[in-house]
């Protein structure tokens, strides 16, 4: 395989390190990244490709990240389009497809609405934004979503788009929960064998909301379809120093930081080709 040039190296390092953003705004920069390399380097043919199986590979609990890739390469192959020309229209696929998601999932949100979540999601801040935009009336309550705090991300962006928001630590899902009218969560992949992928802790979530009968739906375009299935699908484990754990050598830390969700769980699924109950 083609080395990386420097350029290159960078822009998949920057993609490695990125923890905080949910998988669509990923994507979606990390495309617009390597247009901007690709007219700057201009990189043969085999460079591209070997960029582009390492973006594939490098985040692999977001499958969102390898489908855009690999929709670039089918065109590039299919289409004999010119690179940045690819690149672009699967940036707009993408864009498109989570606009129609988001026009699908503003049909469920009712006036007055208490909508729950966990993580971050950046279609999740796009459909908050709408209906603002809107002048829909509704409150959101975010856990901490620990340890990376994706929640206190989201809060400040409610805060800022003047949403009432009530920012809980996950250990308290279970109180707060009985009093949303619904839950909504993103998604990083959905798997073929009836689960789907998100932040550790969406689990805890969708027991609790089957507990309390709340409605739990998840917003889940098609980039996120997965050829992978629950007992093969490999979920992240980022660094056990976010943790701030004591050292100890008996002291084991984890910190897996995905986790599959079964979708008896799951009221249904929301994407840009509609809404999906289930069972169906």
């Amino acid at each position: 395989m083609a080395r990386l040039d420097p350029a290159a190296q960078a822009l998949l390092d920057s993609l490695h390190a990125d923890h905080q953003s949910g998988a669509t705004e990923l994507t979606l920069k990390i495309l617009r990244d390597l247009a901007e390399y690709v007219r700057l380097e201009r990189p043969k043919p085999g460079k591209l490709t070997a960029l582009l199986d390492k973006l594939r590979d490098a985040r692999p609990s977001m499958v969102v990240i390898a489908n855009a890739m690999a929709r670039v390469q089918e065109r590039l192959q299919a289409h004999n389009s010119e690179p940045v020309t690819a690149i672009e229209a699967v940036h707009e696929e993408l864009t498109v497809a989570t606009d129609t998601l988001i026009n699908h999932a503003r049909s469920h949100i009712p006036e007055g609405a208490v909508i729950m979540t966990h993580s971050a999601s950046s279609v999740l801040e796009r459909l908050f934004q709408r209906l603002m935009e809107e002048h829909v009336g509704f409150s959101v309550i975010c856990t901490q979503s620990s340890p990376g705090h994706e929640g206190h991300q989201l809060a400040s962006v409610l805060n800022k788009l003047g949403v009432p928001v009530t920012l809980v630590t996950d250990a308290q899902m279970g109180i707060f929960v009985a009093t949303a009218d619904l839950v909504l969560t993103g998604c990083d992949s959905w798997l073929t064998d009836g689960h789907f992928v998100n932040k550790s802790g969406t689990r805890l979530l969708a027991l609790a909301a089957r507990e309390r009968s709340v409605p739990f739906w998840v917003l889940a375009d098609t980039f996120r379809d997965s050829n992978e299935s629950s007992d093969r699908v490999v979920l992240e484990e980022l660094p056990a120093e976010q943790l701030g754990a004591p050292k100890g050598p008996l002291i084991i830390v984890r910190n897996v930081y995905f986790e599959t969700i079964p979708q008896h769980l799951v009221t249904g699924r929301i994407s840009e080709q509609g809404v999906f109950s289930y069972p169906f």
